[in-house]
């Protein structure tokens, strides 16, 4: 009878044994597995804005010169005149056109085992010209007071009236949004919304000024085929700045990024 108590105590031993090694198992598999999620899911939000496949310039225009006023008095007269001119500002450009999308499965070599063609996209389109990698990583809002600021020294933006700080509202009004898996609150960035109908408007068409510790990214949330500046529909619309120093006659790149959701 004794020697049967101690084989059951001894059965029971190897019985709580076997138990909590099935636990541990099954705790080790459940830890696997919640990491595997996780960082399934950082390497799946955290995709970085791609570059542009193909551009195709639909049209590029400017103003018109519009011709001298004639205003003619006799001799021995003084004439005050108030005058009254649209000059065309040179000292930026703009951006506006559509986004045709797809999301792809592709290997290194760029080659395609699927892709998701999308007939409405929403995202963002980015612009900069900062021609290296953006650290879409440490992307932020651009601070008015000192990143845009140091944007005005680099472009020579030195016409209060018209630079960088005066043109973006900081901080200004605008939706949250995502970058590279990265959340941008709202109305935390300097902001400005170009024109719909040749009006002044400060709910479509947002554009942000952000930063990455070394360059200015100018982001604009898509839009779908909505009526722009000139009664025309576009997905995206965007001013930047142009080199504003006397004399200067070239033109600055930009280069350009999208982002789909």
């Amino acid at each position: 009878m004794k020697k049967q108590n101690e084989e059951d105590k001894e059965k029971q031993k190897t019985m709580h044994k076997n138990e909590k090694k099935t636990i541990l198992f099954a705790i080790l598999i459940f830890g696997v597995f919640l990491v595997s999620i996780l960082l399934f899911s950082k390497i799946f939000l955290s995709a970085d804005p791609s570059g542009i496949d193909d551009i195709v310039s639909v049209w590029n225009e400017t103003k018109n010169t519009t011709s001298a006023a004639m205003f003619n008095i006799s001799g021995g007269y003084i004439a005050a005149l108030n005058l009254t001119a649209s000059v065309q500002n040179t000292h930026w450009k703009a951006f506006v056109g559509w986004v045709n999308g797809a999301f792809t499965l592709d290997d290194f070599s760029g080659s395609t085992i699927y892709d998701w063609s999308l007939s409405v996209t929403t995202g963002r389109v980015y612009t900069t010209r900062d021609s290296s990698t953006i650290e879409w990583n440490l992307i932020q809002c651009a601070n008015g007071t000192t990143n845009l600021a140091a944007e005005n020294t680099a472009m020579f933006h030195n016409r209060t009236a018209d630079n960088i700080t005066a043109t973006f509202t900081y901080p200004g009004t605008h939706d949250p949004f995502w970058v590279a898996g990265r959340p941008i609150n709202s109305n935390a960035c300097p902001t400005l919304n170009t024109y719909i109908n040749d009006v002044s408007q400060d709910d479509d068409f947002e554009e942000m000024a952000l930063y990455d510790s070394t360059s200015i990214i100018y982001a604009t949330i898509l839009e779908d085929n909505l009526v722009g500046y000139d009664g025309q529909p576009y997905d995206f619309q965007m001013l930047v700045p142009e080199n504003g120093s006397q004399g200067f006659t070239g033109a600055t790149p930009y280069y350009l990024y999208v982002e789909l959701d």
